[in-house]
């Protein structure tokens, strides 16, 4: 069973989390995509953060519909900050060799991972998924300079494929996915200013935000 984990502050998660992940889940014929909330997210600040629970609502009730996608509570039953290497581990370790898992993130994020808790480690354990946005030409390039530096200088690149293949190491793909112009930046901006973001979010979302008073 192919798995896909894919995690974030979702502060909130809006339709473009949706589009994009849907996107990669056909391309790679996952068969589930699990979205993590950050609990204590170690790399961003807290202001105007709404509370973990909340944000899980949020995905839980937005993916209760949607086929191949699920919520997932990981990082929330643990305590101290949410380290990525943790949850991955985490997860491995209750699947007991019983899935095919992958690790999704977008370009921001892969081109921070220098800064993130045990990174070599995570690409020892998961195969990772890069989804680059369109019209990032030079993405195969910097993400082939940044393994190079930054984990392992014998990483191998097949163009037909988009993958990076190490003899020791996972694999790590590339998938470009649709431009997104949402950000959950602009939806709390527009939240905080009284204006409406009925087509920015998925209703259950919006209706969290509402009846809990989120981001005013």
């Amino acid at each position: 069973m192919k798995e896909g984990l894919f995690g974030g502050t979702f502060n909130p998660l809006h339709n473009g989390h949706i589009q994009v992940i849907t996107h990669v889940r056909k391309a790679f014929a996952i068969d589930q995509i699990h979205l993590i909330p950050s609990a204590v997210p170690p790399h961003k600040p807290v202001q105007n953060l709404a509370p973990a629970r909340d944000r899980f609502e949020m995905i839980h009730k937005t993916v209760a519909s949607i086929p191949g996608l699920c919520a997932s509570d990981l990082e929330l039953r643990r305590t101290g900050p949410s380290f990525t290497i943790d949850t991955i581990q985490q997860f491995i370790d209750a699947a007991n060799h019983a899935t095919n898992p992958y690790f999704i993130l977008g370009t921001d994020a892969f081109f921070d991972m220098d800064t993130w808790k045990q990174t070599r480690d995570i690409f020892e354990k998961i195969n990772i998924i890069i989804m680059t946005r369109a019209g990032e030409k030079k993405a195969s390039r910097d993400i082939a300079d940044f393994l190079a530096s930054q984990v392992s200088c014998t990483y191998g690149f097949n163009d037909a494929s988009m993958t990076f293949y190490h003899p020791e190491l996972k694999s790590v793909r590339i998938c470009q996915t649709p431009e997104i112009k949402i950000s959950s930046t602009v939806i709390r901006h527009r939240v905080k200013n009284n204006q409406s973001i009925h087509s920015l979010v998925p209703g259950p979302v919006e209706d969290i935000i509402i009846k809990k008073g989120l981001y005013l």
